[in-house]
C-alpha cells in the first residue's frame, strides 16, 4: 500500500526512460525499481559526486539516470555481459552521453584492479551486479573511494527474503540470501563506514566513508 502511494507521487517518465525500461522488459534485464532509482538519483543530487563508479551497467539505465540527476558528474561503469554491454553502448551513444559515461567491458573483479593504476578516486560507487560478490566488490573499491565518499549497494533485501527469518524462499536463492545477510552485517559493522539500509525498492544500503579520526564525547557534569 505504501509503495503504491509513493509510486503515485513520482514524476512522469521521459520518453527515453520508457524506451530503456521497455528494452529491459523485452530482454529480461533487471533494473532498479522506480522508487529505488528515484532514491539513488536523490542521493546523487545531494552528494554531487565528481566521479561515479558503477559496478553492473546492465543496459545503461541507472548510469543515464544518475547523469540526469547531476549532469556535471563523470561515470565509469563496468559490464561483463557482452549483449548487455552492446545495448548499453548503443543507448549511451544514442543519447550523446559517451563524453560523460565511460563504459568498460569485462569482469568487475578484474577491471577494478586495473582502475587502481589510474590513481583516480570516486565520490560515489554504485554496486548492482552479482549479489554473491558484493563483499568482494566492496573490498576492492574501498581504496578508490574518496574521503567522505559513498558506496551504494542495491538489492540488499532481495525481494524481502533477506529479512525473512522464516526462510520461506525458493531453494535456488539460499546461497545468495545467506551471502547478502552476511554482507549486510559486515558493512553495518565496518569500522571505516557508517551504513544505513533503507527498505525502499529492493533494499538500498548507503555506506558513508568516515575519516580516520574519532570524536571524543564528554558528558556534562
Amino acid at each position: 500500500m505504501t509503495d503504491n502511494y509513493l509510486n503515485s507521487l513520482l514524476p512522469d517518465k521521459a520518453g527515453w526512460i520508457q524506451h530503456i525500461e521497455q528494452q529491459a522488459r523485452q530482454m529480461n534485464v533487471p533494473i532498479m525499481e522506480p522508487l529505488g532509482i528515484q532514491f539513488l538519483m536523490q542521493i546523487v543530487r545531494i552528494h554531487k559526486p565528481k566521479n561515479i563508479l558503477e559496478i553492473g551497467t546492465g543496459i545503461g539505465y541507472s548510469a543515464l539516470q544518475m547523469l540526469q540527476a547531476y549532469p556535471l558528474t563523470h561515470i565509469t561503469t563496468i559490464e561483463r555481459d557482452e549483449k548487455r554491454y552492446a545495448i548499453a553502448k548503443e543507448n549511451i551513444n544514442q543519447f550523446d552521453q559517451n563524453h560523460h559515461i565511460e563504459l568498460i567491458f569485462g569482469d568487475a573483479l578484474e577491471q577494478i584492479e586495473k582502475l587502481k593504476d589510474d590513481q583516480k578516486t570516486y565520490h560515489l560507487v554504485f554496486i548492482d551486479a552479482a549479489k554473491g560478490q558484493y563483499k568482494r566488490f566492496f573490498e576492492l573499491v574501498h581504496p578508490l573511494v574518496a574521503k567522505t565518499g559513498i558506496i551504494v549497494s542495491d538489492n540488499v533485501l532481495f525481494r524481502g527474503y533477506v529479512a525473512d527469518k522464516t526462510n520461506q524462499y525458493p531453494t535456488r536463492f539460499k546461497s545468495m540470501i545467506q551471502k547478502l545477510r552476511s554482507y549486510n552485517e559486515w558493512i553495518c559493522r565496518h569500522p571505516q563506514y557508517n551504513t544505513t539500509i533503507v527498505p525502499i525498492g529492493d533494499g538500498v544500503a548507503i555506506s558513508y566513508k568516515v575519516s580516520s579520526y574519532k570524536c571524543n564525547w564528554h558528558e556534562r557534569t
